[in-house]
């Protein structure tokens, strides 16, 4: 077992690397009573095109998504039930990225863990339990479909991309759910639920030889070949429409506006590209910016309006969105504020300012140990250690920021997502 110390955030972690492949992770927090245990897998709903062992696979959308809903069915229990037994509080869900299993408790620390590692290392499905989910999550999808605030980032996604899956809603759709059986379920779960696709990461005041143990007896021996994922072709920096709209039961517009920006190489560069992508959105429009100001004195935007970077493997781009009368006026106002930036620069007192307020909230949300292991594996997924983000902040410069802001903030970049309050009927 390792020890990492990191002083300039106050933080250490153990760190242990079984045999399997899975990572475990533990950051101790003494004298808490709240412990957290966070198991994820490398496994999203983009993750739909692969390739195991020289055969490869293409399974519906939703599928990652709907097996999630199926591990906490044990085969004499369910895990549920075994967590409320035990006084803890379980969860999940499912990213475009990933799939998470998480606790936490007070007291029966050490049952809950085994319960949660069992849970993911032991799948159940039969053909009539999957059936019978299938009702659940179809109407879990139409809820989704009849929310303003889900379909207009799902239309923004699927107006920039072209071909990779994140224009595809997470849960899938209700015709692609119908196509899921016992055996996809089976094919999926053998093909990424591996230690080697896998990292434990807990918080709280824990015993850390004792989670590494636990994961060690329950996690198996076998390391796996972890499958090779497919997302098509490299997409161009123009989306795929520049508009789209759809009216709703809403009582104003509301639209999302996104920029799509080269992916960064895996490791420290996507930190990297993430921490200036969002300073480059608060830059252009965020609370503190001149142009957020202006918008929302004329009435454009409200206090709901937000902006910054988003990223999900070879998906990149910066995007903004909220209520508006008027949605193309914002648009327009962003590229001119663009143009803007790119003949005069921007504020040197602002860029430091946002910069130390950036790195002040990251701070602060190790708090939080929701947070804190998130982040630890969202981050070891992406090939960096979280951890490190006060190294990567102080390489961030003002010109990295504007080149980035420059580059992408174009015309030819950027789509737009609205969705509009029906007409009203005439009698």
């Amino acid at each position: 077992m390792k020890c990492y110390d990191y002083s300039s955030i106050g933080e250490r972690c153990y760190e242990e690397r079984l045999d399997n492949g899975l990572l475990v992770r533990v950051v101790p927090k003494k004298d808490f009573a709240r412990k957290y245990a966070f198991i994820a897998i490398d496994f999203g709903s983009i993750d739909t095109s692969f390739t195991v062992e020289q055969k490869r696979h293409r399974v519906p959308d939703g599928i990652a998504h709907y097996l999630e809903h199926k591990m906490f069915d044990l085969p004499d229990a369910n895990a549920m039930n075994l967590f409320a037994a035990q006084g803890g509080s379980p969860n999940a869900f499912t990213s475009y990225a990933m799939t998470a299993y998480y606790f936490s408790c007070t007291e029966n620390f050490d049952e809950n863990l085994r319960t949660l590692l069992t849970m993911v290392m032991t799948p159940h499905f039969t053909p009539e339990s999957v059936e019978k989910e299938r009702g659940i999550i179809a109407q879990e999808i139409k809820m989704y479909e009849d929310s303003a605030d889900s379909r207009v980032y799902e239309d923004l996604f699927a107006a920039l991309y072209a071909e990779h899956p994140v224009r595809v809603p997470i849960s899938g759709t209700v015709e692609s759910i119908g196509e899921i059986t016992a055996q996809t379920l089976y094919d999926c779960y053998n093909a990424f639920y591996q230690p080697s696709n896998m990292i434990l990461c807990v918080a709280g005041d824990v015993d850390a030889q004792q989670v590494i143990a636990a994961a060690r007896e329950l996690t198996g021996s076998t390391k796996a070949q972890i499958p090779e994922r497919h997302y098509g072709k490299t997409e161009s920096m123009l989306p795929v429409k520049k508009r789209t709209q759809r009216r709703m039961e809403v009582s104003m517009p509301s639209f999302s506006v996104g920029f799509k920006c080269e992916a960064p190489a895996s490791g420290r560069e996507t930190m990297l590209q993430e921490i200036i992508g969002d300073l480059a959105a608060e830059i252009l429009i965020g609370e503190s910016s001149p142009l957020y100001q202006r918008l929302y004195e004329d009435g454009l935007i409200d206090a709901g309006f937000s902006a910054g970077y988003e990223s999900v493997k070879e998906a990149c781009m910066i995007t903004a969105g909220g209520d508006s009368k008027d949605p193309d006026a914002v648009l327009s106002a962003m590229l001119a504020e663009a143009d803007r930036i790119r003949a005069e620069g921007f504020d040197t007192e602002l860029f430091e300012r946002l910069k130390k307020s950036s790195l002040g909230r990251r701070t602060r949300d190790l708090d939080s140990f929701e947070s804190i292991c998130y982040r630890n594996c969202a981050y070891f997924f992406d090939g960096t250690d979280y951890f490190r983000f006060p190294e990567v902040f102080a390489s961030v410069t003002k010109e990295a920021v504007q080149e980035f802001l420059c580059r992408v903030i174009r015309p030819e970049r950027s789509a737009i997502s609205m969705i509009l309050p029906k007409e009203q009927e005439v009698f």
